[in-house]
């Protein structure tokens, strides 16, 4: 199970759930399954845990997990309540999260999601899904580029690197991740190339799959589907993701901007638990390099 995906901050992220034997869970990303199968393993004969991933490789990898208290999803967390009523579930116990992009995809070159290998840009995490980080590049306009390389790599030079692209396009139709590297390679620093790629990557990613609608999305969601008590654990891998994931345990909305009530009073479903954000363990990061930009936050259901 853990060669899909090795799971992050594992026991930090569930023991925030404070799990009830009895308890409805929800995993919205399962992954290679790490974190479900923690939570199950607290999880008494009459507990119930739904687990959501897009990725049909995970779902596969997933098939392994024997339990009949587990439910497996091939759906967007953008969706939750839908299909958390569909299963006949109002309200749950806890809600775990485990954003950003798996080692898998990461690793899996046709899946092109890294600049490591030389593969088509697709990008995508359904593979059912439309747009492709090939047919954004070839299409979208350069403005249309700028905005996305600044707001979701924040880069800033986003309009340069939007006319690159725009430029090598008009004599060729872009395809790879070779391609597209070779094309931005003027405009590389020297001594921070693979960070400086991977902003830009992580941009066409974040685009291609609406992560960031779909958090919001997912946010607003699993605030109204947790019991009065419950817990959400979110861990998150970039400022764009825990700026609104920080934002909304505490202010109830991703923009950070608080509403009181006539007493001074924020008006928020939930209360944050960690009043400092959990990191990984020194340990963990010789272990897992992919947890050393992870950050766990923890929130109860007040009203």
């Amino acid at each position: 199970m853990n060669s899909y995906h090795v799971p992050v901050l594992l026991k930090e992220s569930v023991d925030g759930l404070e799990v009830n034997p009895s308890g409805v869970y929800v995993d919205l990303t399962f992954g290679g399954g790490g974190h479900s199968r923690e939570i199950l393993k607290r999880l008494g004969r009459g507990g119930r845990l739904i687990a959501f991933d897009q990725d049909a490789d995970a779902l596969r990898a997933g098939s392994v997990v024997d339990s009949k208290r587990l439910t497996l999803v091939r759906g967007n967390f953008r969706f939750l309540r839908s299909y958390l009523r569909y299963y006949a579930v109002e309200e749950v116990d806890g809600i775990l999260g485990d954003l950003g992009v798996s080692w898998h995809q990461l690793d899996t070159a046709e899946r092109g999601f890294s600049f490591r290998f030389d593969a088509q840009l697709d990008m995508r995490m359904n593979s059912q899904g439309e747009r492709t980080a090939e047919a954004l590049l070839n299409t979208y306009s350069v403005s249309e580029l700028g905005r996305i390389f600044s707001d979701y790599g924040e880069l800033c030079n986003a309009s340069k690197i939007a006319k690159f692209i725009e430029a090598a396009r008009r004599k060729s139709h872009i395809v790879a991740a070779s391609e597209l590297v070779e094309i931005l390679r003027p405009v590389l620093p020297p001594f921070d190339e693979h960070k400086y790629l991977a902003r830009i990557f992580q941009a066409l990613r974040i685009e291609v799959n609406q992560e960031m609608l779909a958090l919001e999305q997912m946010l607003e969601q699993a605030a109204k589907s947790l019991k009065v008590g419950g817990r959400m654990s979110i861990i998150t891998y970039h400022s764009l993701e825990d700026r609104r994931v920080k934002n909304y345990m505490k202010c109830g909305n991703v923009s950070g901007r608080a509403k009181r009530d006539i007493f001074g009073n924020v008006n928020a479903p939930l209360k944050v638990v960690n009043k400092k954000v959990i990191l990984p363990s020194d340990e963990e990061v010789q272990k897992n390099p992919r947890s050393r930009s992870a950050k766990l936050r923890v929130a109860q259901k007040i009203a």
